[in-house]
């Protein structure tokens, strides 16, 4: 069984997403609420990757419109670099990290959430797993077209 989780990283909340075991279908999981740093939820990801015995991990990855790493790229590669290291430290150095380019996500996201008939109040609270949900099913559809790419 294979299961792969988006992380859509932000300052205050960072938004999760799961496939389902064939790899065909992302679905919103939940977000963890992160006091400014979203390094905060390192923890509570491994948690979920224990959780769902997730074998993949796509990281949203914030370039530039222009296609160059920015602040927000490195940070996320860091972010990236920093859950490698906590894996590995618990016994789970197979699970692959993928950074994703997720330059256009969350205005797809909001686009979708409005779409669907969800007030602007309420997307607060769901953007962030919205957004995961996009980047993970980006890379399901890049996988099955493709194959994968990992760091």
């Amino acid at each position: 069984m294979h299961i792969w989780m988006g992380v859509d990283l932000g300052n205050a909340r960072v938004g999760i997403a799961l496939s389902d075991p064939h790899l065909l279908l992302a679905h919103p999981e939940d977000f963890i609420a992160v006091s400014g740093d979203y390094f905060y939820a390192l923890d509570d990801v491994i948690a979920c990757v224990e959780e769902y015995e997730v074998t993949h991990i796509v990281v949203g990855y914030p370039l530039q419109l222009n296609g160059e790493e920015g602040k927000s790229a490195k940070k996320a590669k860091r972010w990236a670099q920093a859950l490698r290291k906590k894996l590995t430290q618990y016994g789970m150095e197979a699970v692959t990290i993928e950074l994703k380019d997720e330059r256009l996500s969350s205005v797809a996201a909001h686009d979708q959430l409005l779409d669907a008939g969800i007030s602007m109040r309420q997307h607060r609270k769901m953007i962030d797993s919205q957004a995961a949900v996009i980047l993970l099913q980006s890379a399901l559809d890049d996988y099955r077209a493709h194959g994968q790419k990992e760091i």
